[in-house]
């Protein structure tokens, strides 16, 4: 067995130690990735570096370049080991991630489902199917009640529809009556018309013209009462 094995078997080998969350291992991951991101920034930075100091020493201290090319090529292999460990570990902290929330999301399921348990367990089906009976029936006894309401009869509108009628054409002849009454007639003289003087033969002319006027118009108002009692008769049939 190697030593990397022992050390790792020596190191799991005590029990009263907990495992850490899955929250704490996020943590330590996270730190660990910005510890090598930080080591590999500077192990480019001395890449560089060496390069620079062989150009430099390449014609004038070739053993002063080759050391460098030496370093360089050190610092390149640490370079790609520590890429892959962040590989490693960026898989690992992806994937704990993962179970992380498809821990999170099991139990709150297994706490919906106990929930829901809890609920169910002070139900009972056949009292749900009579309660659903009961309430079915009590809508139909409602819509009963509803329809008895909205029916018309034996609440002492049961009239004769003649005699209606009846009365209401009396009332229209009152109206009648009443409109007729208050239409005024042109008076009749009742003695007769005075004797006419003698006139001028040249106002003869003026005196007949007038006297056409005025029967014209008296013409004229007798037509326009006729067509009162006219639309009053028509308003009344």
């Amino acid at each position: 067995m190697s030593k990397l094995g022992k050390f790792f078997k020596g190191g799991g080998s005590s029990k009263s130690r907990a495992a850490p969350s899955s929250q704490e291992a996020l943590v330590r991951l996270r730190e660990t990735e910005d510890m090598l991101s930080k080591k590999q920034e500077y192990l480019e930075n001395r890449i560089q570096r060496e390069l620079s100091l062989a150009k430099k020493h390449g014609k004038q201290n070739k053993r002063a370049a080759l050391q460098a090319l030496k370093r360089k090529k050190r610092f390149e292999k640490q370079l790609t080991q520590i890429d892959g460990t962040l590989s490693t570990i960026e898989f690992q902290r992806e994937a704990l991630e993962n179970s992380h929330t498809n821990t999170e999301v099991l139990r709150n399921m297994g706490i919906a489902a106990k929930a829901m348990k809890a609920v169910h367990e002070n139900m009972d089906l056949n009292k749900i199917d009579d309660l659903m009976q009961e309430i079915t029936e009590q809508q139909d006894i409602a819509q009963e009640i509803s329809e008895a309401f909205s029916q018309r009869g034996g609440f002492g509108d049961n009239f004769d529809e003649d005699e209606l009628m009846a009365e209401l054409e009396e009332l229209e002849q009152e109206e009648l009556n009443k409109k007729m009454a208050n239409i005024r007639l042109p008076n009749v003289p009742s003695s007769s018309l005075p004797a006419q003087p003698d006139r001028v033969p040249g106002r003869m002319s003026s005196t007949s013209s007038t006297a056409h006027r005025s029967r014209a118009a008296s013409s004229r108002r007798a037509e326009e009462e006729d067509d009162d009692i006219k639309q009053l008769a028509a308003w009344a049939t």
